[in-house]
């Protein structure tokens, strides 16, 4: 049984890089999680609810009313909110169960930079409070709460946050409650996100929270490097989680794997579990593939997770793996609980300009066990600098530069041989 545990861990896989899967799993796919929903029984259009595409006019009262018509409709199957080409100008909006929000090409659903627009609502339980600031939150720009077989798909439209003026005011301390991410589903199950562009999130773009069978495939998220905590996909307390063919450059984590915070996460007792990542494409300051920092959900323990068939480039370090990453909500967390972090197996994974092959740290009095490296090569136009471990034990096969001694236990090389 995992210790309680309000530390914050992090993996990070190719922590300032590109991240790109191999093409050998290009067949595979893992989006049959969620059934395709059968036809929706109905169209409408934001237009028809006095919505305009101009860029100017204020939309927020146009697609709740959209939604609401389609909530009372309750037509078989469901139904379609149909974004036109255009400019469409909004300030937060909530989605209903059973409807698709689809975006034509050239349908640009644009944010307003105008923060009074933007309600508050109640912190996340498993946080306890705001991930930035002590209160509540703003709301996301597309919201929705207990929702069920909801669709977010189109022509490759454009959900546009404008977020530069919640960075702006994320650098100047001016923040009063924190940022909002684009896209948030709570408690939410049998959810589609595919063929849409989201763009400049003010903080995470995409947040399914408490959620359940969730595919997120054929999407693309985009913002500055230097955006601060444009976090691209980040499944959060949620399961069955299917993510692939996606393009993510943004100026934080690709995709970051969170499970509540601190006593928070322990209390509210929701791991993430059964998520699969394949084909991604991108570029990140940060990790491309992170599990943490927020992991305190049933125990605070990561274990059996496989990555596997990784080209990198670009990189300080090809892998890095720390304990006790972030910060904490308050001063109430359990200071003598400890994370566990086991059965970790990297495999296949080629970085060139890399400048150092990565730092595994555990904690002295809770290390890392049954880490595995196999087939994991890093090159850089300078020698790449040696790996770095710290209470850690586990195995390493066909690995450069030489593993550390912590990674070549007889123990650690037998395990490793039987994960892969």
């Amino acid at each position: 049984m995992a210790r309680r545990c309000p530390c914050r861990l992090l993996l990070a896989v190719a922590a300032a890089a590109v991240l790109v899967a191999a093409a050998a799993q290009a067949q595979e796919t893992c989006s049959g999680t969620v059934p395709a929903p059968p036809r929706r029984g109905a169209r409408v259009s934001v237009a028809s609810f006095g919505g305009a595409g101009d860029g100017r006019t204020l939309n927020t009262a146009a697609f709740a009313r959209a939604v609401a018509s389609i909530e009372r409709r309750a037509a078989p199957g469901g139904a379609e909110l149909y974004v036109p080409p255009g400019v469409w100008l909004t300030g937060p909006f909530n989605l209903t169960s059973r409807m698709t929000l689809f975006l034509a090409r050239g349908a640009v659903i644009r944010a307003t930079q105008d923060t009074s627009s933007w309600p508050l609502i109640e912190p996340l339980p498993s946080y306890g409070r705001g991930r930035e600031l002590p209160g509540g939150r703003y709301t996301s720009l597309i919201h929705g709460n207990g929702l069920q077989d909801v669709v977010i798909t189109g022509e490759n439209g454009t959900i546009d946050g404008q977020g530069s003026a919640w960075w702006d005011m994320w650098k100047n301390r001016t923040l009063l409650y924190t940022r909002p991410h684009l896209l948030e589903l709570m408690s939410s199950s049998d959810i589609i996100v595919s063929n849409v562009v989201f763009q400049d999130s003010p903080f995470w773009n995409i947040h399914p929270v408490y959620c359940s069978n969730v595919v997120i495939r054929n999407v693309t998220i985009l913002a500055p490097h230097d955006s601060p905590n444009t976090d691209g996909i980040d499944p959060d307390s949620s399961s069955n989680i299917c993510i692939e063919d996606c393009y993510i450059s943004t100026g934080d984590d690709s995709i970051a794997i969170k499970s509540g915070w601190d006593e928070y996460g322990i209390a509210y007792g929701r791991a993430s579990s059964g998520i699969t990542v394949r084909r991604i494409t991108g570029s990140s300051p940060f990790a491309g593939f992170a599990v943490g920092s927020e992991t305190s959900g049933r125990g605070g323990f990561i274990r059996n997770i496989t990555v596997s068939d990784v080209t990198l480039d670009n990189v300080r370090y090809g892998l890095r793996i720390v304990g006790d990453v972030g910060n904490h909500p308050d001063d109430s967390y359990n200071r003598s609980a400890l994370p566990i972090v086991d059965a970790l197996t990297v495999k296949n994974v080629q970085g060139q300009n890399v400048r150092e092959a990565g730092l595994i740290k555990g904690i002295p009095n809770s290390a890392f066990s049954r880490i595995c490296l196999s087939n994991v090569k890093f090159t850089g136009g300078a020698p790449v600098r040696p790996w770095k471990c710290e209470a850690v034990s586990g195995g390493a096969l066909d690995v450069q530069p030489s593993p550390c001694t912590e990674l070549t236990s007889t123990s650690g090389t037998s395990f490793c041989t039987n994960s892969l």
